[in-house]
């Protein structure tokens, strides 16, 4: 058996204990350290370190002083603040892309343009730096209408317009909130999916699809989120239309990540929505989704640290193989996310339930006298064999709990046909 690593995982929320969880099954793996990690960490082996995840001389003063073979970036803003090019001046490898390549995430102007260069399907759009200009050609793409904010917004900076009374409204506060640029865009309407590829300077592997939910309420009412749940696979998916998503979008991203030289290493993710003129993107991230990571990955039989450590090292990807069982997660939230998020409420002690996992996000407090820490807290996961008996794991421990200054939503998997 080959020599066991140590590896770091950088982030603090449910996409990075599901992945340092995942990574820490593997038998090359000795210790998954996480930093700045959470308290729940530890119900899974992981150690967390308490160094912020921006604070990158300090993670690399820790990954050489504890021989961390690699380290894998969980958050956003990491990546379009340079850790990738920090980490590789310090001779230290890592996984994900660039600060150049990150844009595709951090400027949706940046990622709307690398569209139109590499003929990627997406919604008509313009980006206006001045508000007047805005308001003046806000009607042109037809109401409702999708106002976003250019920059990164953690999932919250999108506002669906219903008429140009909401829109010249959004318009006015996105500017007077500091916004430089906004982007606006006719609104698609469609089913929408989840599509993680992890890239390898030009090859690639597909991961498991996901579905996710992001506004905060039943229904799909409320304000957008970071997502409220997801569930994996996706039966209403046909195998012909996932081919569709990667000849007409997939392919020409990966061959525009080529073409731009953009060296490519680590996760993308394509928001996708099924059009009646075929799919669409709407967004690309440059890393896992939360929570959409938090079904995918369980559903992986492929080792992902062996699946990434060939990415690292420019080797042959391993093929991605997928488990037949489904995969159902629900977000417990604090009252008032994502506007006003309550902080600091007792959460006290989960029971253990062999039907479900918690993979544990804003908690703080011990493993044993939890406290929310604000927004998304946890995740309840069920997996069955199917998607139906997932779903029903979740939601009868759910209903179990005593949580009155928390929520989540009840409806997650409908599109699914699941009740």
């Amino acid at each position: 058996m080959e020599k066991q690593v140590n590896v770091l995982v950088v982030g603090e929320g449910g996409r990075e204990f599901a992945v340092a969880k995942k990574l820490q099954e593997s038998p090359r793996v000795k210790q998954v350290y996480c930093a700045s990690g959470n308290v729940g960490m530890s119900t899974v082996g992981v150690v967390p370190v308490a160094i912020a995840e921006t604070d990158f001389a300090k993670l690399i003063q820790f990954a050489k002083e504890h021989n961390v073979a690699w380290t894998f970036v969980g958050p956003e803003d990491c990546l379009v603040d340079g850790i990738v090019d920090e980490f590789k001046a310090a001779g230290l490898k890592i996984f994900g892309p660039d600060a150049r390549a990150a844009q595709l995430e951090g400027s949706k102007d940046y990622a709307l343009n690398f569209m139109n260069n590499y003929h990627v399907p997406t919604a008509r759009h313009a980006t206006y730096r001045d508000q007047t200009a805005a308001i003046n050609n806000v009607g042109q793409f037809g109401f409702p209408v999708v106002i976003k904010e250019n920059g990164l917004a953690g999932g919250k900076g999108v506002v669906i317009a219903k008429d140009r009374v909401e829109a010249i409204k959004t318009i006015k506060e996105m500017f007077v909130n500091g916004q430089a640029r906004l982007v606006i865009e006719e609104c698609l309407s469609g089913p929408e999916y989840s599509m993680f590829v992890l890239i390898s300077n030009g090859h690639y592997r597909i991961l498991p699809m996901a579905q996710d939910h992001k506004r905060a309420f039943d229904g799909d009412k409320g304000p957008n989120t970071g997502g409220m749940g997801a569930y994996s696979p996706l039966p209403q998916l046909s195998s012909a239309v996932r081919q569709q998503m990667i000849d007409e979008v997939l392919k020409p991203t990966v061959d525009g990540l080529v073409a731009g030289e953009y060296h490519y290493h680590g996760i993308l993710y394509i928001g996708l929505i099924l059009t009646d003129d075929g799919p669409k993107v709407i967004e690309y991230n440059v890393r896992l989704g939360d929570p959409e990571t938090q079904v995918i990955l369980p559903r992986m039989k492929t080792d992902l640290f062996e699946l990434v450590d060939a990415a690292i090292n420019d080797r042959p990807l391993p093929e991605v193989e997928e488990n037949e069982d489904a995969c159902f997660g629900v977000v417990l939230a604090s009252k008032g996310y994502p506007t006003k998020p309550i902080h600091g409420q007792k959460l006290g002690t989960f029971p253990v339930d062999p039907n479900v996992t918690i993979d544990y996000a804003n908690v703080a407090g011990t493993i044993n006298d939890l406290r929310g820490a604000g927004g998304r807290l946890l995740m309840v996961i069920g997996k069955d064999d199917s998607l139906q008996k997932a779903r029903d794991h979740v939601y009868d421990y759910l209903r179990q709990l005593d949580e009155p200054e928390c929520f989540y939503r009840h409806d997650i998997g409908a599109k699914a046909g699941l009740q």
